[in-house]
């Protein structure tokens, strides 16, 4: 592996010493916001984390290299380059043999993340099963990578233009625990509500982290789902976020858009049925997101040590 892993500085110090990180991913900044918002959550994301006592390890493909952290040139890079293609399981070695520049997906950061030695990784949403999947089974190797892939990811649920109670169900089968951080309701992304409920409520990192700790002791491999509400003063109402993304999924039918267009189309059509509200409340919950793993991460370091 020492042939394709890259490390900053300031990362390998901290893997050489046994320190708190945090892996984040590059899709979100790729792919998930437009500039020059992407690239101003991107630092401050890496900031918070520092803030909180870890060490951020933002993760992407260049130069036929993954890359745990990034310099400022480097995030630059990825928040303006246009042709920068996402990385999940599949993609890792064509993008790398190529030498073409990749932003990692969830399924994409946690992979990296754990041949990097890194446990925690904080995100946005993880994807799922979309709302047509009984018709197309369009499931995300999001979920089938948490099976297999030791590494807790803190989320505000999975995106709300997902099909959540099949998401659920799904990662049931798989045996992947869903934590809810501070809460007895699954959150849905957009909203601190969906109707579905949490598998464990735990309500401090330290017992977040002893769960990790076990699981993982235990020799059960893949990873869990911290999921996390967006905070109450950035939630959006569940009511209209489900109206906007009824629109959405309307007009991505009557326009045929299907396969990897769908979910950045759909949105970028809830962010403009909410004139501008859905990427505000995307970026709090990413700060949020990554504020809560941050300091999981560093009680779970304190369990290694003992």
């Amino acid at each position: 592996m020492k042939n394709y892993l890259t490390f900053t500085e300031e990362v390998a110090h901290a893997l050489e010493n046994k320190l708190p990180i945090v892996a984040l991913e590059t899709t979100i900044i790729s792919h998930g916001m437009p500039y020059p918002q992407n690239m101003e959550m991107a630092k401050k994301v890496e900031q918070i984390i520092r803030d909180n006592g870890a060490v951020p390890a933002t993760i992407g493909i260049m130069d036929g290299k993954i890359k745990i952290g990034l310099t400022d040139q480097e995030l630059e890079e990825f928040a303006t380059n246009k042709s920068v293609e996402k990385v999940s399981r599949r993609d890792f070695p064509y993008i790398l043999a190529s030498g073409k520049i990749g932003a990692t997906t969830v399924a994409g950061t946690m992979i990296a993340a754990e041949l990097a030695g890194i446990e925690m990784f904080a995100t946005g949403g993880i994807g799922g099963v979309h709302r047509e999947g009984e018709v197309t089974w369009d499931v995300s190797a999001d979920l089938t990578e948490l099976a297999n892939t030791s590494v807790a990811v803190v989320c505000a649920g999975c995106k709300s233009i997902l099909d959540i109670g099949r998401t659920l169900e799904y990662l049931e089968t798989q045996g992947v625990p869903v934590v809810g951080y501070k809460t007895d309701e699954f959150p849905s992304f957009y909203s601190r509500k969906s109707g579905y409920g949490v598998d464990f409520t735990l309500d401090t990192p330290d017992t977040v982290a002893s769960v990790m700790d076990t699981k993982w002791k235990l020799g059960m491999q893949g990873g869990m789902v911290i999921s996390n509400p967006v905070p109450e003063e950035s939630a959006l109402p569940y009511d209209q976020i489900e109206a906007a993304i009824q629109q959405a999924l309307a007009e991505a039918k009557e326009n045929n858009i299907a396969g990897k267009k769908v979910t950045p189309f759909l949105l970028s059509k809830v962010k403009e049925l909410t004139a501008g509200k859905s990427l505000e409340t995307n970026i709090a919950l990413v700060y949020h997101n990554a504020e809560v793993a941050a300091k999981i991460a560093v009680e779970y370091k304190k369990k290694q040590k003992k």
